[in-house]
């Protein structure tokens, strides 16, 4: 018997969940974010597939995605509703007694033993559409890594298997960023070093590159660029590493004092979002986007991990002065990261 891992993606969560409750919007183009209203600012919180054709992607501003689709329909974020949807969908796959792993909303690892993986991703389709009527693709790989890349080639609402001995095959010519994983920024840097391709960098020698990029993230890229990952499929329960609040300004701060007393504002939401979870605070982190749409994070280690209200707001102050522009803001956010 071989043990498989499988990762289980819905497909276009949000919007799907929004299309179910609204059965007339199927087929049109749909965008969810903020309030719904794409005349103020906010960004994509996703899409459907027939808004993603159009250029419509996660994380853009409202504004440009009407300005990119505007017949599409926006609608407000209604994050109850997605929890819990969430929950009956996690609980579908829990019921099929397997060790289920959660990693948010609409995704989950699941640990399966067998020789036919394929038919447990049938009867994964099945229980979630059956329970929601949602679609899911199901990714099966040797590994969490493989597994996780895999579900990328079978969306949407299709299985993929992707092992050690397909992995060049599938992924060898691809951009090094098409690993989970390896963002925008490494891959300019990896290309620097002549890295371009995922096979460049499975061939990379990892003591070159502990050197140039770090005594961990070095090796690990090549592990990560060979298909390997030793990490186990867990159910403990999920335990945020930080906790964060942002406001996006519909007119921009023009005044660094007035910016100032946000980011004490937001300080002190954070700080009761602490208290709440009762665990300490090791590094406070500010975040600022500039008009029209440029972001930048400083960070401030604290000199003792805590959870005193005045000791976060000194910090995300702190973090505040590293930012040298005086430009307009339109968005600003302070997140605590909790002691590992």
């Amino acid at each position: 018997m071989g043990r498989w891992v499988l990762h289980v993606d819905l497909d276009q969560f949000i919007a799907a969940v929004e299309v179910l409750r609204r059965p007339e919007l199927r087929g049109r183009p749909v965008v969810v974010g903020g309030d719904g209203d794409p005349t103020k600012r906010g960004v994509v919180s996703t899409a459907s597939y027939e808004a993603r054709e159009y250029g419509v992607q996660s994380g853009l501003p409202l504004r440009t995605a009407a300005r990119r689709c505007p017949d599409a329909v926006f609608l407000p974020v209604d994050r109850e509703l997605y929890e819990s949807v969430s929950e009956r969908v996690m609980a579908a796959l829990r019921g099929l007694g397997l060790v289920v792993e959660v990693l948010g909303w609409d995704e989950a690892f699941l640990a399966v033993d067998g020789d036919d993986p394929e038919a447990t991703a049938r009867e994964i389709r099945d229980r979630v559409r059956a329970a929601t009527g949602l679609e899911c693709t199901v990714g099966i790989g040797e590994n969490k890594l493989q597994a996780k890349l895999a579900t990328g080639f079978g969306k949407p609402a299709g299985v993929f298997r992707l092992t050690g001995a397909t992995w060049f095959e599938v992924l060898g010519d691809r951009p090094v960023d098409a690993l989970w994983g390896i963002g925008a920024k490494t891959a300019k840097r990896l290309k620097g070093f002549g890295i371009a391709t995922v096979a460049d960098l499975a061939a990379a020698d990892p003591d070159v590159l502990a050197g140039e990029i770090g005594p961990a993230t070095g090796p690990w890229l090549v592990r990560l660029a060979q298909g390997r990952d030793g990490s186990p499929v867990s159910d403990a329960p999920y335990v945020p590493r930080s906790c964060g609040r942002e406001t996006t300004y519909q007119q921009d701060l023009d005044d660094w004092e007035t910016v100032r007393r946000e980011v004490v504002r937001l300080a002190r939401r954070v700080a009761d979002d602490v208290a709440a979870d009762g665990r300490d605070v090791a590094r406070v982190v500010v975040k600022v986007r500039y008009a029209p749409f440029i972001t930048q994070t400083h960070g401030r280690t604290l000199e003792t991990p805590t959870s005193e209200p005045s000791r976060i707001e000194e910090g995300a102050l702190a973090a505040l002065t590293r930012f040298t522009g005086r430009r307009p803001v339109r968005l600003l956010g302070v997140r605590a990261e909790f002691v590992r």
